[in-house]
């Protein structure tokens, strides 16, 4: 509740906006989140429908209609074995957005959770968790993630879970510096004061106020993961082909760009550059959104 102060001195409550209207406020402020957020939900919507709204068979090879350049039939041409890449590409949007999802939502589950309780308890917790961080950071973080792969053999699971690894230690080190900052804070002290146990006043009083800077890195690793995963494919170790993903056709087509089949390759780079665009845009919107201090 807010208190606005009328001509004749007398003080009157506002309530808060509402999620609904704040959202609609920080869309129409900022047309670049619209923008992005657009672009997100346009993703979203193709990875839903996607296999029942492409025109041919993302697998259906065909001899005589190879390298053909984009046209009326096929908006985004053919590859070199005849396949449909309009089709390719819409399909693929399903897997890389749940490659996607999936690992950022393992790293910021654990990375946060073991980084708010370094934070808040201090003591072997801390040092443990440092000593994690520091380990995983050691290392080139894509070599790392090629090791994990090369190792337990390159399936979705595998992927999944070597981007959630590399990601742990952002999520780990920032929820850390946060909770570190807040547990000593006054509305901290109140709450303990209250009653709370310190497992309340951590989840309910502390991780919620360190939420906006986490949502700005979470955009940010959607897309880093997408490219990651995208690498992982483009070199081999990724998704196994004929299975449609933008890192695999970029690498399928990389072959013809100098003999003049410019699409094979480009086209899913495309949606591949859109899409770590689109995640890189969302941060402040997001940041906005969560913020509590902006909740006015």
């Amino acid at each position: 509740m807010s208190v606005d102060i009328t001509a004749s001195g007398t003080p009157t409550w506002r309530r808060p906006p509402g999620i609904a209207r704040r959202v609609r406020y920080v869309l129409t402020e900022n047309p670049v989140t619209l923008g992005a957020f657009g672009l997100l939900l346009l993703f979203v919507v193709l990875a839903a429908v996607g296999p029942w709204i492409v025109p041919y068979d993302p697998l259906a090879t065909n001899a005589a209609r190879t390298l053909k350049p984009p046209s009326a039939a096929h908006w985004f041409g053919t590859d070199q074995v005849g396949r449909d890449i309009f089709s390719r590409v819409i399909i693929a949007t399903r897997l890389d957005l749940a490659i996607s999802l999936s690992a950022v939502a393992l790293s910021f589950a654990f990375g946060s959770l073991a980084g708010a309780c370094a934070g808040f308890y201090g003591g072997w917790s801390e040092r443990l968790v440092s000593r994690l961080v520091d380990t995983i950071m050691a290392y080139p973080l894509f070599v790392l993630a090629m090791g994990i792969v090369a190792a337990l053999g390159n399936t979705v699971t595998n992927i999944v879970y070597a981007t959630a690894i590399i990601n742990f230690p952002f999520y780990a080190r920032m929820a850390r510096a946060e909770v570190n900052v807040r547990r000593e804070a006054g509305f901290v002290e109140a709450a303990r004061l209250a009653g709370n146990s310190g497992a309340r006043v951590l989840a309910v009083h502390i991780f919620p106020n360190c939420l906006p800077p986490m949502m700005v890195q979470v955009s940010l690793n959607l897309g880093w993961a997408i490219l990651n995963a995208a690498t992982l494919s483009f070199i081999g170790l990724g998704v196994r082909p004929p299975t449609p993903e933008w890192g695999i056709m970029v690498a399928d087509g990389a072959a013809f760009i100098i003999s003049g089949e410019w699409w094979v390759a480009s086209l899913p780079g495309l949606a591949l550059m859109l899409a770590v665009f689109c995640f890189n845009l969302l941060g402040d919107g997001l940041r906005d959104l969560i913020d509590p201090r902006r909740r006015t």
